[in-house]
């Protein structure tokens, strides 16, 4: 009776049956009561098997939908291994699609929130410990025996909210970069003014480090990207080398084009990367022994290059022992 108020089901028996019950009538009248009989009994015999068919094939569809409910409200997973072929074929291919789908979106949702966390509380570590500076240097500024000792905290604040302010826009470059929303301007980028446009900031750290910078790059070289990020990148990958580069020693950068891409590298005179760090020297927050910085230089670099479209590799230079990086920026071809 429950199938027969499903009114799909039952429109479909009712026009079954008008149209054997007119076979029927013209049978009976055509070759008399004999063949009457036998089409009636035809009727029925269809009417009961199309029945038994469409039954069997809704328990299937219902025993289904009760499955997606509960992987939906309960995280079970469907098993089709007691599924047979039939009509229902398409249908159940197509939700075990889905229900892959949804188990692999879920699992990406957990990896995110997981990752969001960590983040989240390496960002307020890492913002945590300049702040407190701050907090401890207010009341000795207050309490300064004279000038001179006031104006000394008075510098050091000041290099304290400025370390705080680059750690805020580095960290919402890299937020940009990982929401995909870094606006990456297609345009030809000159390596010369790259590499000066780098070092600019720089200069005076290098001066005050006594760390030589030397830059060997063919005029005219040029590659397709976006020179802002890309300035970003090799400065950041630049002020690394600096801070690892003991007094005396050299940063040199270098740059050659082939037929495939413009290829950018930065070699310095420092010990190099240990082996334990050179795995996770990309990773945010990482920082290995020795490091002066907040650990999110060189990810940001590795993002900002990704986002051209490019790649950032790390290594030990042969020649000098030191720390060796490795953009390419490929060639964009129309």
């Amino acid at each position: 009776m429950s199938l027969l108020r499903n009114r799909s089901f039952a429109v479909e028996l009712a026009v079954m049956a008008g149209a054997l019950g007119v076979v029927a009538a013209l049978a009976w009248a055509l070759a008399g009561p004999a063949a009457g009989c036998a089409s009636l009994c035809s009727l029925a015999a269809a009417c009961a098997l199309f029945a038994a068919f469409s039954a069997r094939r809704y328990r299937e569809i219902a025993r289904l939908a009760a499955e997606v409910d509960e992987v939906l409200h309960g995280g079970r997973r469907i098993d089709f291994a007691d599924y047979r072929e039939g009509d229902v074929a398409v249908l159940k291919n197509e939700l075990a699609k889905m229900t892959a789908a949804l188990a692999g979106a879920t699992e990406r949702l957990g990896q995110e929130k997981a990752a969001l966390a960590d983040a989240l509380a390496d960002v307020s570590h890492q913002i945590r410990t300049p702040l407190t500076a701050i907090g401890l240097l207010v009341p000795a500024i207050e309490d300064a025996a004279g000038p001179a000792e006031r104006t000394r905290a008075l510098r050091e604040l000041e290099a304290l909210v400025e370390r705080v302010g680059w750690l805020v826009t580095t960290l919402l470059k890299l937020a940009k970069a990982d929401a995909g929303a870094i606006r990456v301007q297609v345009a030809p980028v000159d390596v010369e003014r790259l590499v000066r446009d780098a070092l600019a900031p720089l200069a005076g750290a290098f001066d005050l480090r006594g760390v030589a910078c030397e830059v060997n790059v063919a005029p005219g070289t040029s590659f397709t990207g976006d020179a802002a990020w890309s300035a970003e990148a090799l400065g950041n990958v630049l002020k690394n080398c600096l801070e690892h580069t003991p007094a005396g020693g050299t940063v040199r950068v270098s740059a050659r084009e082939d037929a495939v891409a413009l290829r950018l590298h930065v070699t310095d005179t420092g010990p190099g990367i240990a082996a334990e760090d050179l795995p996770h020297l990309f990773e945010r927050f990482y920082r290995g022994e020795g490091s002066e910085g907040f650990g999110i230089g060189l990810s940001l670099a590795r993002s900002l290059t990704v986002a051209q479209g490019g790649t950032l590799r790390a290594g030990n230079d042969r020649a000098t022992g030191g720390a060796r990086f490795d953009f390419a920026f490929p060639k964009m071809v129309v």
